[in-house]
């Protein structure tokens, strides 16, 4: 491993910079027993990154077996609210790992008061993120955290600070940064061949923006193994119990919990817009609905304006970058088209899909200590403008942005909805 000065660290060394911030849950000594000096092209201990996955919906399964492929990871604990889903987890990294000894924890605050763990994958519902990723910089965790970052932008502003305070490294899940096909379109945008940009348009994830306020009605309460429901709401406010909130068509669309159309994807897709237009510590200035479909268009200081939409092609989260002499769109199918053609006649293979180079980048940052492609900064003014838009959705109207002060300019209303309630004993 890396220091800031570039010297080389051992692990225990590195585990020495300290946890903080979880003193209720004090944590004996773990010893790693299996494959301690390497082998099948394995580093020694003392050479690996010692990790923790915090929520395994399928998101978590894909995301957790994804670090497990790195020779330079060793998955020693798993964190799951949901019963079936924590002996799941369990077992995928015990049979990775060709033993038994992956900690099976129902609070995440026991895992990450573990000593031994130098880093988290946080995979939990939208709901959880900003909280887990501070509790964990807390504890002298670094974070890989599935997006969005956050639900308000409160929130995300304050996940920002902690991990500047904490000297903590930051991966957002918002891998396009690091898939070919998409370096390659946003470069074009940055490099000036489009020209001067005027629209970057991005997809979200419904036909309609907006969230839901559902209140379901309650049903018996599952004993704590099978649910944790207290812990599954953590932040958010109190609902009586129904088993429909903790399932991905309810949650990921209810504004106690999630971001909605517009975050969904937008998480992805806005941020590429925000790279392409070198807007990545800053955002759009005035929002506006656009239809009757709640599509937004965003308008930076530049005059360039991002269109949140529908209606893209190139598979999921697709992105479209449009310039005074050339424009250029691609997706998650890999595709990519441009005009005039010639701009794509430099560009070599590009990959795809899958988030194998962002969970490297992260884990060579963990041991260099450099902040990655997706870093908290970088993060938290992407989904900004996601949840600024979500605002001008929810007000029905036209609302103005100060990206400096990070503010709506002489609006009360809108001002309000940048924050959240907590609900007790959590706080940012």
């Amino acid at each position: 491993m890396g220091g800031k000065s570039g010297k080389p660290v051992n692990r225990r060394s590195f585990l020495k910079r300290g946890i903080a911030g979880v003193g209720a849950f004090a944590a004996a000594p773990y010893v790693i027993t299996s494959n301690a000096l390497g082998g099948d092209g394995r580093p020694p201990a003392s050479e690996r990154i010692v990790m923790g996955a915090i929520g395994f919906g399928g998101r978590g399964q894909y995301v957790t077996d994804a670090f497990m492929w790195n020779k330079d990871v060793q998955m020693v604990a798993v964190c799951e609210v949901q019963g079936d889903r924590r002996k799941a987890a369990k077992e995928m990294v015990d049979k990775k790992n060709g033993n038994t000894d992956c900690k099976a924890y129902i609070d995440l605050r026991e895992l990450i008061a573990r000593p031994d763990i130098d880093a988290v994958v946080i995979a939990t519902g939208d709901n959880w993120h900003s909280m887990a990723s501070i509790l964990a910089a807390r504890a002298g965790k670094d974070i890989y955290c599935e997006k969005p970052m956050s639900v308000a932008i409160s929130e995300g502003r304050e996940l920002a600070e902690t991990m500047r305070r904490f000297s903590r490294v930051f991966q957002c899940g918002t891998q396009r940064r690091n898939i070919g096909n998409f370096v390659f379109a946003a470069n074009l945008a940055r490099s000036g061949r489009l020209g001067k940009l005027k629209e970057l348009h991005a997809e979200k994830a419904g036909a309609v923006s907006g969230v839901s306020f559902t209140i379901l009605p309650p049903e018996p309460l599952p004993p704590r193994d099978v649910v944790d429901w207290d812990l599954w709401l953590g932040p958010a406010a109190w609902r009586e119990y129904n088993h429909k909130y903790h399932t991905r068509e309810f949650w990921s669309w209810d504004g106690d919990f999630s971001g909605g159309s517009i975050t969904e994807w937008g998480s992805h897709t806005v941020d590429m817009c925000q790279w392409a237009n070198d807007a990545d510590q800053t955002g759009p200035i005035e929002y506006e609905i656009l239809n009757e479909k709640k599509d937004v268009a965003a308008t930076y200081a530049n005059g360039a304006k991002l269109i949140i939409r529908t209606g893209l092609r190139f598979g999921s989260c697709p992105v479209k970058f449009i310039g005074e002499e050339g424009w250029v769109e691609t997706g998650d199918s890999g595709e990519i088209e441009a005009y005039p053609a010639s701009l794509l006649e430099d560009r070599k293979f590009l990959g795809g899909y899958p988030a194998d180079n962002h969970i490297r980048e992260f884990l060579d940052c963990v041991k260099s200590r450099r902040q990655p492609t997706s870093n908290a900064d970088v993060a938290h003014h992407s989904i900004t403008a996601c949840h600024a838009a979500n605002v001008c959705v929810r007000l029905g109207r036209t609302v103005k942005w100060d990206p400096a002060k990070e503010e709506f300019i002489g609006d009360d209303e809108a001002n309000r909805l940048r924050s959240r309630a907590y609900r007790q004993p959590w706080r940012l």
